[in-house]
């Protein structure tokens, strides 16, 4: 459907589309309340063509290995339709019988458009949920996350995985919740990370103390690194976990091994502000805390094998709940008086201003 669009501007051109978007949603501001029914009206039509718009062009953007494991993907779906069940490998089985079954019935283009569903649609879910009226907000927030497009383009199967998880923070049901953990880590591995993140904070509920936690795996992290990147890939008997320990095999500037002052720098935004919805103005939700405290425990892992190769992987495991963390105070309650609605379009252009800073101009 896109095959129009030249593929080196491929990427660019959503963030542009993007830009535009968080621009009208500025302009807005100025003259209409955010829950103004005349506001409202718009932002809804602008709320469903944005959703539609990133269905179809993720999920008909040419096949090619512009997109990097795209092309991988690609493979895997040509070995199912030729060889059947006989190549089905045994990690992340349910991701390897969907793609198998898929290959039975749907062509290659049917199926990146049926995994760009599977990645996007939660997230609308996630905010419709959550936010009812202020939902678009927090669903361009997802969207204009820094991971958002490499995760739905190159690293697919993590980010549907994270999308899926998502949606344990969409009901208060245990079982269900348990059900939705199963999935996206049968989807990919790596979601056992953040999966136990949510049982200890489902249990624990004290993020003052959990937030110190975060604040000391740094020193530690800074000192034996190391040794416990060894350790947990004792642990885990996974091919992924090689990157903890085989160093900077491709020479990746981005995912280059030693300490990330500057991801830590990143993660700690969603940290901060966490931290001061909750004891500065004394924002009292509990799936909030939930939210905060799972944030902070996966977080708290990356950082103790943060010299690792390919360590922006082990970050995304906190990193696509970002937007989550950073704009449920500010959909839920009125924090900052008058100057609220002002704060919240701030921090929303400073939050993707960072996106196409990183994706687009850097």
């Amino acid at each position: 459907m896109f095959d129009w669009v030249p593929l080196e501007y491929y990427g660019d051109i959503y963030n542009f589309i993007l830009l535009f978007v968080f621009i009208l949603i500025l302009i807005y501001s100025k003259k209409y309340s955010l829950l103004d029914k005349a506001n409202l009206t718009t932002v809804n039509i602008l709320f469903y063509l944005l959703f539609v718009f990133t269905l179809l062009y993720i999920g008909f953007r040419p096949i090619s290995g512009a997109f990097i494991d795209m092309s991988t993907y690609n493979k895997i779906f040509q070995r199912y339709q030729n060889f059947g069940k006989d190549e089905i490998k045994e990690k992340d089985i349910l991701f390897q019988y969907f793609t198998y079954y898929c290959s039975r019935i749907m062509s290659a283009n049917s199926y990146f458009f049926l995994l760009a569903t599977m990645y996007i649609a939660p997230l609308y879910v996630v905010s419709k949920v959550n936010f009812k009226k202020g939902a678009f907000y927090a669903f361009v927030l997802f969207i204009g996350s820094f991971s958002f497009w490499a995760y739905g383009t190159n690293g697919i199967r993590n980010g549907i995985a994270t999308s899926i998880f998502l949606l344990v923070f969409a009901t208060n049901k245990k079982w269900l919740q348990l059900i939705i953990m199963i999935l996206a880590y049968n989807f990919h591995s790596s979601m056992l990370v953040p999966s136990i993140a949510f049982v200890i904070a489902s249990f624990y509920k004290k993020p003052k103390y959990i937030l110190y936690g975060w604040f000391a795996c740094i020193p530690i992290s800074l000192l034996g690194g190391d040794i416990l990147q060894a350790f947990f890939a004792g642990l885990i008997e996974d091919n992924r976990t090689s990157y903890l320990t085989a160093g900077n095999k491709n020479n990746d500037n981005f995912s280059s091994t030693g300490f990330r002052w500057d991801f830590v720098l990143y993660s700690a935004s969603a940290v901060f502000a966490g931290w001061y919805y909750i004891f500065k103005k004394k924002f009292e939700d509990q799936r909030y805390t939930l939210i905060y405290c799972t944030y902070i425990i996966a977080n708290a892992f990356w950082i103790l094998v943060i010299k690792a190769n390919f360590s922006n992987r082990f970050a995304y495991l906190s990193w696509f709940m970002m937007a989550l963390v950073i704009v449920y105070p500010l959909l839920k309650q009125y924090l900052f008086g008058k100057n609220h609605q002002k704060i919240l379009i701030y921090i929303m252009l400073a939050y993707f201003g960072f996106t196409f800073f990183m994706n687009v101009i850097f």
